[in-house]
């Protein structure tokens, strides 16, 4: 399990929030449910990585 890191989010609406990502994965990326999301209840924020290592918000999808 030494791929698997804890990151806080920052920004969109789990702004705050931590999660568990896997940071060998080549494109890294996740998308969370979000009650508070664009798409409200059952949509999803999108959280990456900048280029500083700082994993942000990038927007909501359905």
């Amino acid at each position: 399990m030494e791929n698997w890191q804890t990151v806080e989010l920052h920004g969109g609406p789990l702004d705050g929030y931590s999660t568990v990502v896997n940071v060998a994965d080549p494109d890294p990326g996740t998308a969370l449910a979000s009650p508070h999301s664009a798409y409200g209840p059952g949509g999803r924020s999108w959280y990456r990585p900048d280029e500083s290592g700082v994993w942000r918000w990038t927007g909501d999808t359905p």
